[in-house]
């Protein structure tokens, strides 16, 4: 594997360096590889108007924008006085060195070289008599206009959002990040999509081994395709065997450049949308890009009852089951008579209606996911509705049981990070299924075996419960569950081990 800055002007090498195209580099070889390509074109190019000087440019429609082939490569190529006197070793020196209008240039001289130039977007012009051609860069920059976030919304802050071109999310950090310590390493990952990996930290702040190994691991990703964002995902992480996310994502470059302001290591990848974030920990997935936009009370309260509302997505239920069966003793005499009462027509056990209903709440909203967005809302609402009351009307299930799961499922969306509430959503069936089995003590168990889990993963080598797994101190400050106000943060998280330890001051 190859590393390189993206500034330096080369073609990008196959991923694993082993020569793809074998023979020498000829017109006709060209168009071997490219035959039964629709879109393969090539032209006849007199270089200076000389008959004499007859060449050949190759390219791929859509990839090359047609206004900068003609203007800036073409017509200089056809009209230079300067090109038709000189000789043809002094012309091709010169249309290396600054007679044709574009930034990069590049001389080919394997059949892979030229390949891949025009894949990317090149104008390939063969020169037979030197054995080499010349790729002139001409790429078209079609692509999505920036958009405020569709996952993330933002009360008060930035409204930018990343988009598929790899170069576009690049200059969205830069323009925040103007330091010459961001440093952009480049890497190309997939044998048959050849897609641009874009590794993103702060020299001098980031820790030296950490960003080695993240080269490493996306080194070592041997596949042929990286198209979707599992491709990568699941191909660097320490374990693979949870269903909790260690690699923290965002559409939001504002969030993506604070967290390499705090010393993690950036990841962009070519056509996804979303900025990678490394080491993933606890603490990443339930802060959110307003914690910091807005009064620090109010944050930290939110904060809080996001917490609050992740116990509840996960334990009511079980709570719920172990309470009815178990132990009724902890309900109130009044709530245990309403709960008898409305339980008399139903002819399921507790365990089966709260599993039902949560199987109907998971139906619901993967429909509604699955459909435009207008016909989605109304699925997910009307379902809802409908499901909800036909089933209490027709006592399938109970009311209590309906408002026990409705409250775990909205507590469930106040988690910032929908993956890591998909991954407790999981554990809510495993830990209701255990309240059914023994209760409150049950529950406990499982919830320990939850906990054991979580304290084993690590995210490049960072305890995946940071920062609750923290020494704690001053050095923790405003990293926790708290937001404490900005001047009072004065150190970097302990735990990802910075060089530069301190935020300021």
């Amino acid at each position: 594997m190859r590393w390189f800055s993206p500034k330096e002007e080369e073609i990008p090498p196959h991923p694993r360096q082993e020569p793809r195209f074998e023979g020498e580099l000829t017109a006709d070889r060209i168009r071997f590889l490219f035959q039964d390509c629709a879109d393969f074109g090539e032209r006849p190019v007199l270089i200076g108007g000389d008959p004499e000087k007859r060449t050949t440019a190759f390219f791929i429609n859509g990839q090359v924008r047609n206004e900068r082939m003609n203007d800036y490569i073409l017509r200089p190529l056809a009209t230079s006085a300067l090109l038709r006197e000189a000789s043809p070793d002094a012309a091709f020196r010169m249309m290396t060195e600054g007679i044709v209008y574009t930034q990069l240039v590049q001389v080919c001289t394997t059949v892979d070289q030229a390949a891949f130039a025009l894949v990317n977007g090149h104008v390939v012009l063969d020169f037979p008599r030197e054995g080499k051609m010349i790729a002139y860069s001409a790429a078209t920059e079609e692509k999505r206009s920036i958009s405020p976030p569709a996952n993330e919304p933002t009360l008060k802050g930035a409204r930018d959002s990343f988009v598929e071109s790899l170069r576009t999310n690049t200059s969205l950090v830069r323009r925040r990040l103007r330091a010459p310590e961001l440093k952009i390493l480049e890497v190309f990952v997939g044998r048959q999509s050849v897609t641009p990996v874009d590794i993103l930290y702060l020299e001098g702040t980031t820790n030296p081994d950490l960003v080695e190994e993240v080269k490493k691991r996306i080194a070592a990703i041997d596949t042929d395709e990286v198209l979707q964002t599992a491709a990568l995902e699941e191909l660097i992480v320490d374990e693979v065997r949870t269903p909790f996310p260690l690699i923290a994502s965002t559409e939001r470059p504002d969030r993506f450049c604070a967290g390499i302001v705090e010393g993690r290591v950036g990841v962009v990848v070519d056509g996804i949308p979303l900025g990678y974030l490394m080491p993933g920990t606890v603490g990443q997935f339930f802060k959110t890009g307003q914690d910091r936009s807005q009064n620090w009370v109010a944050a930290s309260f939110l904060s809080v009852l996001r917490y609050l509302c992740m116990l509840g997505a996960l334990f009511l239920p079980a709570w719920y089951v172990a309470a009815v069966n178990f132990h009724p003793e902890m309900i109130p005499a009044r709530l245990a008579w309403s709960i008898s009462e409305a339980k008399i027509n139903v002819p399921f056990s507790t365990v089966f209606e709260v599993l039902i209903m949560l199987l109907a709440f998971e139906a619901i909203q993967e429909a509604g996911l699955r459909l435009p967005g207008p016909i989605g809302q109304t699925v997910s609402i009307l379902g809802g509705l409908v499901v909800g009351s036909a089933a209490v009307e027709a006592s399938i299930v109970s009311p209590v049981v309906l408002i026990v799961v409705a409250i775990a499922g909205i507590a469930g969306y106040t988690v910032p990070s929908q993956e890591f509430s998909a991954a407790l959503r999981i554990w809510r069936f495993g830990l209701t299924i255990a309240a059914s089995i023994g209760g409150l003590f049950a529950v406990t168990a499982l919830a320990a075996v939850l906990v054991g889990q979580l304290a084993r993963l690590e995210s490049f080598g960072v305890p995946y419960l940071t920062p609750f797994a923290a020494s704690g101190g001053e050095r923790e400050r405003g990293h926790g569950v708290i937001r404490w106000p900005l001047h009072w943060v004065k150190f970097r998280e302990q735990a990802l081990r910075t060089r530069n330890k301190r935020r300021q001051g």
